[in-house]
């Protein structure tokens, strides 16, 4: 008798579901066996591993069910009504860096220095010792070191021994360290220096308390001629000063480059965005390392995660660490978010006068409730004369143009873009990129691409970017004919980031598990130049990998679909892929992920547990 499983296979087989991507037949599976065959090869691999090693390991019994979901253990004990925390990600587990080392090796030891802090540091100096209690290492080549040289993390380094001698001494490649010498790979670290001054409030904002003057100045001509509701021109007496300030200086002796090529106050850089492929500013997997797997395959322009402005005026190192720019990105941006002019323009200074960016985006489109509900992110698009007010005072201070994202309304049957997007225009923005969904609608249904088309028309001779649903290069050729000037792909690179060459080179690419696995080979390699090759650094990089990994399971191999190309609204049904390694990353078990994870960064802590923000793909 069949199970009722394997009937909805053999009628799915006729008719694709409602939903599910067409798949062959052949390769259609049920959920038991789908995971019966994921544990039963990870168990006998695990088998095989433990006898080559003599490694006594308690081995896990083979279970035809889909492990249980980690669930959070709940504890309401301290909370005086006795009810769970609400609201987004509260639920998730979040384990300090600390945990994961039991002894860390002081700094001063791996740098071979002179302990300033002596019997007093908290950390170890024993060199055997902390050796001895160290987890074993995950490989037997570190990648920092064959890159580069040498390795700043010595002895704490996951990969210590393919770079440390018998006597705990650290080894150098003279050769490729000279290569590297004075060059410098990522840019934008805020200095200490400049993060003191920042906590201390000494911060010199000269153009944006210019601006801002000229704000308070309208307002109270306003209040005094009795005509509150009367447009001010807020920046006319702003742009006096900066035409003052332009005016020629003079030199003695001859011009030099230096003279020629420095950029006077009035102008502004420019960047050609026209016809490019935009890779979208993602809230965490939008990292660096993730970033620089794009650039590989193709993406035109970068830009980092949005950035709250009070926290980067307040010297937030981890806001910070949002600014970092990589050598490979030739096109890069900063998108900020805030609901206030002053801080946008002081942060906008801030920026440009501490930062190597090429333009910088402000997010009038983050639809979540903690950035809507203070006025920023969507809320903006409600709030026009502020909204005016941040554009025209960013772009004040500004040396390089300014792009907007918005979306096209808040509510779901109320579009406001096409009004705002005129006005846009008169603000001196630069660019306009297009989400076809409202705040509302979040993914619910397809991206609006007439709208889109509509507003590129109202946006001309501005460029206006469209984004939402890209997923393949036909879909990217359908958004080309609206008229847009550009594509922005978000949720299509983090299911494929391949899909940047599969676009410039017009054709379908039927990638191989191999080859996926050798692109997450180099996400964990530059993440561990990124976060660093000690226990810290390699847990950091595994959860990023892990987030990245819950969107990366809903592709589906071009060669098993009977359907060209696989739509981004279309869910994956359980199905076999060619080989087991097919199979597992098509899994949306949080425990095939880790077991992916460990294939490149070795077994997980003890302690280690991870819940994706996006948690409804993994327990399917």
């Amino acid at each position: 008798m069949e199970t009722a499983e394997e009937v909805n296979v053999s009628k799915r087989a006729d008719v694709a579901a409602k939903g599910e991507a067409a798949i062959k037949p052949e390769f259609l599976t049920t959920k038991d066996k789908f995971h019966g065959l994921l544990d039963s090869e990870w168990q006998s691999s695990k088998r095989e591993k433990a006898s080559e090693s003599d490694a006594v390991e308690d081995s896990k019994e083979t279970s035809l069910e889909e492990p249980e979901p980690k669930r959070l253990k709940q504890n309401f004990e301290g909370r005086p009504d006795g009810k769970r925390l609400r609201g987004q990600n509260k639920s998730r587990p979040h384990t300090k860096p600390t945990a994961y080392d039991e002894k860390r090796l002081c700094h001063s030891i791996i740098q071979n220095k002179e302990c300033p802090f002596g019997a007093k540091c908290f950390f170890d100096h024993d060199i055997v010792k902390y050796m001895d209690s160290k987890p074993s290492d995950i490989g037997e080549t570190c990648h920092i070191y064959e890159t580069f040289g040498k390795c700043a993390y010595g002895l704490s380094c996951r990969f210590a021994k393919a770079h440390t001698t018998p006597d705990f001494k650290s080894m150098e490649k003279a050769d490729l360290v000279k290569v590297y010498e004075g060059r410098t790979m990522v840019k934008n670290n805020m200095s200490k220096e400049l993060q003191g001054r920042l906590r201390k409030r000494s911060v010199s904002f000269e153009k944006s308390e210019k601006y801002l003057k000229t704000l308070s100045d309208n307002k109270d001509k306003g209040a005094q001629q009795g005509d509150a509701g009367e447009k001010q021109p807020v920046s006319s007496e702003v742009q006096t000063s900066s035409d003052k300030q332009s005016a020629p200086v003079k030199t003695v002796g001859p011009l030099t480059d230096a003279d020629v090529i420095k950029l006077r106050p009035c102008e502004k850089k420019q960047v050609d965005f026209q016809d490019k492929l935009y890779l979208a500013p993602l809230t965490t997997c939008g990292n660096l390392p993730f970033r620089r797997v794009c650039k590989r395959f193709g993406a035109d322009i970068t830009c980092g995660e949005m950035a709250m402005c009070t926290n980067l005026l307040q010297g937030h190192q981890s806001e910070w660490a949002l600014l970092r720019r990589h050598e490979s990105e030739d096109v890069f941006g900063i998108q900020v978010e805030g609901s206030f002019p002053d801080t946008m323009t002081r942060c906008a200074e801030l920026i440009n006068n501490n930062t190597e960016v090429d333009f910088v985006d402000i997010n009038s489109g983050c639809p979540i409730d903690l950035v809507y509900n203070k006025g920023g992110g969507c809320g903006l698009m409600t709030r026009t004369r502020k909204f005016e007010r941040i554009v025209k005072g960013m772009n004040y201070v500004l040396d390089v143009p300014l792009t907007v994202k918005i979306r096209t309304g808040v509510q779901e049957k109320s579009n406001i873009a096409h009004k705002l997007i005129p006005e846009m225009k008169n603000w001196g923005v630069s660019m306009i990129t297009l989400h076809g969904r409202s705040r509302e609608q979040r993914y619910t249904k397809l991206a609006d691409w007439d709208y889109i088309t509509t507003c590129a028309k109202l946006a001309s001779p501005i460029p206006l970017f469209g984004n939402g649903d890209i997923l393949s290069y036909e879909d990217a050729m359908k958004a080309k004919e609206t008229g847009v000037s550009g594509i922005m792909i978000a949720r299509g690179a983090l299911i494929k980031p391949w899909i940047f060459t599969e676009i410039k080179e017009s054709r379908h690419w039927d990638i191989s598990s191999s080859e996926r696995l050798d692109i997450l080979k180099d996400f964990s390699n530059f993440g561990l130049e990124h976060w660093g090759s000690d226990t810290r650094g390699v847990e950091r990089t595994r959860t990023f990998l892990l987030e990245w990994l819950s969107f990366l399971c809903r592709y589906i191999p071009v060669g098993l679909l009977e359907r060209v190309p696989q739509k981004i609204n279309e869910r994956p049904p359980y199905y076999m892929g060619r080989n087991y390694l097919e199979t597992l990353m098509a899994s949306q078990n949080v425990e095939d992920w880790i077991r992916i994870s460990e294939m490149l960064l070795g077994p997980v802590p003890k302690n280690f547990e991870f819940l994706p923000k996006h948690k409804a793909n993994s327990y399917k």
